[in-house]
């Protein structure tokens, strides 16, 4: 069973009234770089916040795909992140709560 992953981050506020920073929830984790764009594409499109975490880190690997990218989204967003992933049949790719 895979655990859910909180991470805070500092997310840049919207507003006055958005806190700076806010917990991070990983739906998903995977090597996979289209399924990360496509996940992406779709919570931005529904106007979700997205954090892809350790994008960057094919620098360092040169791009063998030895360490997986986290999706984030924001702990307030992650039902309806979830709801979408799964509508768009990434059910099986989605981190347990």
């Amino acid at each position: 069973m895979r655990s859910n992953r909180r991470d805070t981050v500092v997310w840049p506020p919207r507003s006055e009234q958005e806190p700076a920073q806010r917990t991070m929830i990983e739906l998903i984790r995977t090597n996979d770089l289209v399924l990360i764009g496509f996940a992406e594409s779709l919570l931005t499109g529904a106007e979700i916040p997205v954090l892809v975490a350790d994008n960057h880190i094919s620098v360092m690997e040169g791009m063998i795909g030895a360490f997986p990218r986290r999706l984030l989204v924001p702990e307030d967003h992650a039902r309806q992140a979830r709801r979408i992933l799964t509508d768009a049949g990434l059910a099986h790719e989605l981190r347990h709560a």
